[in-house]
Parts: structure tokens; C-alpha cells; sequence
């Protein structure tokens, strides 16, 4: 089966944002989200942005509101946690809402 354009697309911007690099001597790997995050003020509103880009994408595959709804509380927590300092840039490290956006679609995608 091919995969669908719009979870090609959504893949490359969750690994973008939050798989991108591997932290130097461990697996551990993040990516533009925690590190646009550390910008006071607007890195967590630009983040989250470009974060519901996939959920738009998913919109447009057809995704039930259900999922949309998930996908969208995935974004806001990534986004609320994300604006304490410190601890919040290391949970965006962690949560990784884009990958989990991703799974959602693609569990959608494959139930079709």
C-alpha cells in the first residue's frame, strides 16, 4: 500500500520539530521545538504553530473530530507546559506532540 501524501508530509515536520537531532552521547533525540521554545515569550506560540500544521494536514485527510480533538489537546499541552521555564523545555523534549499527532493520523489512515 502507498503511503498517503498527507502522512509523508506530517512525518517530515514531526521529525523536524521533534526528533531532528540526537543529543551527543545518548539516543536521545529532539528536535526545533524545544530549542524554538527557549526563545522567552514567542518560541512556544511559534512552536505551537507550527505544530498544528499536521493537525490541519490531518484535517484535510479526513480525520474525525475525535482525532482532531486529540491532536489539538496534544498541541496545547505541549504548548502550556512548554511556557514554564526550564521544565517546560525539557518536557517538550519528552512529549514530542508532533510524533504523537503522526501516530493518531496514521491510525486513521490505516483504519480507512
Amino acid at each position: 500500500m502507498e503511503t498517503h501524501p498527507a502522512l509523508r508530509r506530517t512525518r517530515v515536520v514531526a521529525h523536524l520539530l521533534d526528533d531532528a537531532v540526537r543529543v551527543p552521547g545518548t539516543d536521545r533525540r529532539v528536535g526545533l521545538d524545544p530549542i524554538v521554545g527557549l526563545v522567552p515569550g514567542y518560541g512556544d506560540a511559534l512552536a505551537a504553530a507550527l505544530s498544528l500544521y499536521v493537525v490541519g494536514e490531518a484535517a484535510l485527510a479526513g480525520a474525525p473530530r475525535g482525532t482532531l480533538l486529540r491532536m489539538c489537546a496534544n498541541v496545547a499541552v505541549d504548548a502550556l507546559v512548554g511556557t514554564v521555564p526550564v521544565v517546560g523545555d525539557l518536557f517538550d523534549a519528552g512529549w514530542k506532540a508532533n510524533d504523537r499527532n503522526v501516530a493518531l493520523l496514521e491510525a486513521h489512515l490505516e483504519s480507512r
